[in-house]
């Protein structure tokens, strides 16, 4: 992973995506799919963050094509809630959330961060938020949209 962090200027964002296109380049759905099942149960955690950035991934990653699918999927409470306990301001400026002046408010789990100007919606949703992306259509009842 060093080697293709290096090769990527430490862009870990660069990083990703060049191997996820040299993977989709090289190899058939059936290769890919097939990878991804070797891998389940795989005991990898990322170098930082541990078990819990190792979640993080999953479930934003899930939420990020569900969303964009335009699916109605729920992600697990139990994990949502956990991601939501480790936000940090470290997290928020790894992953480019500019929520200054912002109090994110969870409306179906007790959650909040930040203070200021209040951004209520799904625990889900404002993870999403704490991740750096942008709020699905519709997604928060105060209309504030993520720079």
């Amino acid at each position: 992973m060093v080697l293709e962090l290096v090769k990527a200027r430490g862009g870990i964002n660069r990083m990703a995506d060049r191997r996820a296109r040299q993977d989709a380049a090289a190899l058939s759905t059936a290769e890919l799919v097939s990878a991804i099942g070797d891998n389940a149960d795989h005991p990898w955690k990322p170098p930082v963050g541990g078990i819990t950035a190792a979640l993080g991934h999953d479930v934003v990653h899930g939420l990020d094509i569900t969303v964009a699918l335009g699916v109605d999927r729920r992600g697990p409470e139990d994990r949502v809630r956990l991601l939501l306990e480790h936000v940090t301001p470290r997290t928020l400026r790894f992953f480019g959330a500019d929520v200054d002046g912002v109090e994110l408010r969870a409306d179906d789990l007790d959650w909040s961060l930040g203070a200021g100007a209040p951004l209520t919606g799904s625990a889900q949703d404002l993870l999403l938020v704490a991740y750096g992306r942008k709020l699905p259509h519709g997604a928060a009842r105060d209309r504030y949209i993520a720079a």
